[in-house]
């Protein structure tokens, strides 16, 4: 163990970036973790209760995905419903545009953990090098006697040691990602299921509305019974009345 630690600390150019590179990558998996946790335990409920309540009162519907606003469907489908009387197609754009939105938070630290994967190892390979580089300068050619092999294998070591490292970093975090995304490209699949189902029943509910408002008999507003002004035959008889005897005199 005293080997390894004086080691790492003889290596800190490559030692000390790929620990902080593990507790960066633990701390984001850990954040990620909770986050695919919360989605994946609550959102299927949630949602086939909001789809099932919005064929029969929409202000429900709404109501409920709003005391769940925390979990990214629940948002998109906010964005729609937000809209009174929206058509179709205004109805469509917003989920479109919502989902858009939430697309980087969905994608949240991936670039962090691509950069992890890529550069861990290479961290490993510079302490390779610097090993293989003390070993070369132990060696004394021509002299074998005189070769410094405590060097040696303090280089072998070093070389050994910063591989794994790398790798100790590189491959958890490469698993991890990878069921990420994974859940990432799960969960895009379902929002765009559930928005699709969420446009139908919106595009039904239009059409059942214009078709109720179609079938409504129109009825003849006629005059109020507050009315003074007199029939349009009495006024055009009233004006002509002075000139009906044209040899009156004045």
């Amino acid at each position: 163990m005293d080997t390894v630690l004086q080691l790492l600390i003889r290596g800190w150019y490559f030692s000390i970036p790929l620990l902080m590179f593990s507790v960066f990558s633990v701390a984001c998996c850990i954040e990620r973790g909770l986050f695919w946790w919360k989605v994946t335990h609550r959102q299927e409920e949630i949602v086939r209760q909001a789809l099932s309540q919005y064929r029969r009162n929409p202000r429900a519907a709404q109501y409920l995905l709003e005391q769940n606003a925390d979990l990214p469907i629940a948002r998109i489908f906010l964005a729609g419903l937000d809209l009174n009387e929206a058509s179709p197609e205004d109805f469509k754009l917003a989920l479109e545009t919502a989902l858009a939105a939430e697309v980087p938070l969905l994608k949240r630290f991936n670039t962090v953990f691509d950069t992890v994967i890529t550069i861990a190892p290479f961290l490993g390979l510079l302490g390779t090098v610097t090993g293989i580089i003390q070993i070369l300068s132990s060696i004394q050619l021509g002299d074998i006697g005189g070769t410094d092999t405590q060097g040696v294998g303090q280089g072998i070591a070093e070389a050994l040691y910063s591989t794994a490292f790398g790798l100790i970093v590189a491959i958890p975090t490469l698993l991890i990602s990878n069921t990420f995304r994974s859940l990432y490209l799960r969960q895009l699949s379902k929002i765009q299921e559930y928005g699709g189902e969420l446009e139908l029943l919106h595009r039904q509910r239009q059409e059942l509305q214009a078709q109720q408002s179609s079938q409504r008999p129109y009825i003849k507003p006629g005059p109020t019974s507050g009315s003074t002004i007199p029939p349009y035959s009495s006024l055009e008889q009233s004006v002509q009345e002075p000139y009906a005897n044209p040899g009156r005199e004045f």
